[in-house]
């Protein structure tokens, strides 16, 4: 642990000065979570004859603003390199090196974040400006609540992505089912469509599934929409997904090694 502590900021160095040479890339991948933008001025229009379900035009503007800043800081694609990796036979060199690969799958994509930030803070900052700071936490204990969900969210993504990409390791390549998780996504975490808005039984099923965690939740916190009790009971049910995300993406990891090493030697 020692020794992992001390190569990760030559790491995170390494992972920010990829970023920067190959931005190009990353702003591929960018325009990629940009759907928010796009759902943006259609429920902005269909607002404009009135409210739809307590959102007018300036709390839409506010809802996908914050959709689109939240996938910005929690957007992963660890499952996309495991694949290439397993697919290339790239993956045996990583495996020799002293670090284990889930820090360095995780230093590759938190290194962006520096980028994804520089884009996603001034929009922070034109959410307060267009909305008079109506739709914002309002004290700083909620704040670092939104915080605390903005990491479980990342660890979610994170999670999950490496469980989907170590099933490759069975089958060679689970593209396919990382299509699947984002399907899920992107119907069921309010990237798309406020959850708030779905019909209550569809509503209430999203409390019991990973995708509300990934993002609903931290935009619906962070606009203010939450009490600090709701707060505080989502924050603990999105943890209880990182833990099993996280165990998960350890045991198909391991089991999947075991079978790597066998057919590769």
């Amino acid at each position: 642990m020692m020794r992992t502590l001390r190569v990760l900021p030559t790491m995170w160095r390494i992972g920010l000065y990829e970023s920067i040479a190959y931005r190009a890339e990353l702003f591929i991948w960018m325009l990629t979570t940009t759907m928010p933008l796009v759902m943006l001025p259609l429920w902005q229009a269909v607002a404009e004859t009135g409210p739809v379900g307590g959102y007018d035009v300036d709390r839409f503007t506010a809802y996908f603003l914050y959709a689109f800043i939240v996938r910005q800081l929690t957007s992963v694609w660890a499952s996309w390199t495991i694949n290439m990796e397993v697919k290339q036979g790239t993956l045996s060199m990583r495996l020799m090196r002293p670090i284990h690969p889930f820090w360095a799958y995780a230093i590759e994509s938190l290194s962006a974040l520096p980028l994804r930030l520089s884009i996603a803070a001034p929009l922070g900052v034109f959410v307060l400006y267009w909305t008079g700071a109506r739709y914002v936490v309002d004290s700083w204990a909620m704040a670092g609540v939104g915080l605390l969900a903005i990491v479980g969210a990342w660890l979610i993504s994170f999670s999950a992505n490496l469980a989907l990409g170590a099933l490759s390791l069975f089958t060679q390549s689970s593209i396919k089912l990382m299509d699947v998780w984002l399907a899920g996504y992107f119907v069921m975490s309010g990237y798309l469509v406020p959850l708030s808005l779905f019909p209550a039984i569809i509503r209430n099923a999203t409390y019991w599934m990973p995708f509300r965690y990934l993002l609903g939740f931290p935009v619906e916190l962070w606009s203010g929409s939450l009490t600090m009790h709701e707060a505080l009971t989502q924050l603990a049910a999105q943890w209880i997904w990182v833990l099993l995300l996280g165990a998960t993406a350890a045991l198909i990891w391991n089991r999947g090694l075991t079978r790597f090493s066998a057919v590769s030697g």
